[in-house]
């Protein structure tokens, strides 16, 4: 099922902002969609560094010493599975925000469907990446990148996973986001657990985009964005002053409280 052509759908290009300001944000955007209003495509990143929890991550898998010395903020998305170190130099993230009746009720196929400009994206600078052809057991549960390889949303080069997706759903809204590794940060991303994990094993499982193509950064960026244009065909905007008064305001009462972080 292709993304509909007349969908209304603007495009924030990316930003850096604190990991609690970007969840709100995404937060605003659905109840946006939710009343009627258009769709959001967007590309992202993490300032300062950032852990992302998972909706149901237990908070004893978190080096809380580890994060607070590093100078890494933690937060919790809305979406399950583990927990994402979003390093500020390494991690491109996006969203897709779009009304339900956008995509395919089954969840495999609406996967499929946002997914696709990010499978183009990873062609388009000659990475041969594609959906894992079958699961995989974790090595390490409270690590996204850690946890079981799924056919749905996981995407992997030559067996090691290279970007998570994750997708939810709010009122009338989808809501599906990811983090793809420009570079990898591996003390850090292994750091920010509790229990001590292999540099070793993480490599086995885990690559990243400067391991295959000699990109920059701000290049995988710029890529990365044209593609989700030409597939959306979305209209620039920036936040509105309204927009980002509702997220810091939602930023503050949930996404950096210690009722929302520290909840499981």
């Amino acid at each position: 099922m292709p993304i509909d052509a007349d969908l209304d759908l603007q495009f924030v290009a990316d930003e850096s902002r604190q990991g609690a300001m970007q969840m709100a944000l995404e937060e605003v955007a659905a109840r946006r969609v939710s009343e009627g209003g258009a769709g959001l495509v967007r590309v992202f990143s993490w300032e300062p560094s950032t852990l992302s929890m998972g909706y149901g991550q237990a908070t004893k898998t978190v080096d809380w010493t580890f994060c607070e010395v590093n100078g890494i903020d933690v937060t919790r998305r809305q979406t399950g599975g583990g927990g994402i170190y979003h390093d500020a130099r390494g991690d491109i993230s996006y969203s897709i925000v779009v009304p339900r009746e956008a995509v395919s009720g089954d969840l495999l196929e609406s996967y499929h469907t946002l997914c696709e400009p990010i499978i183009e994206f990873f062609h388009a600078i000659g990475i041969d990446a594609s959906f894992a052809d079958e699961q995989h057991d974790a090595v390490y549960a409270p690590a996204c990148f850690l946890r079981d390889i799924h056919p749905a949303h996981d995407i992997l080069v030559e067996g090691k996973k290279i970007s998570g997706n994750a997708q939810y759903r709010q009122r009338d809204a989808v809501i599906q986001h990811g983090s793809i590794i420009s570079s990898q940060a591996i003390d850090s991303h292994l750091g920010v657990f509790a229990e001590e994990l292999s540099p070793d094993l993480f490599q086995q499982r885990v690559t990243s985009v400067d391991e295959h193509v000699e990109f920059t950064r701000a290049e995988v960026v710029v890529e990365l964005e044209q593609m989700l244009r030409s597939w959306s065909g979305a209209t620039e905007r920036e936040w509105t002053a309204d927009e980002l008064t509702s997220a810091r305001r939602l930023a503050e009462e949930k996404y950096t409280a210690s009722s929302w972080i520290e909840r499981s």
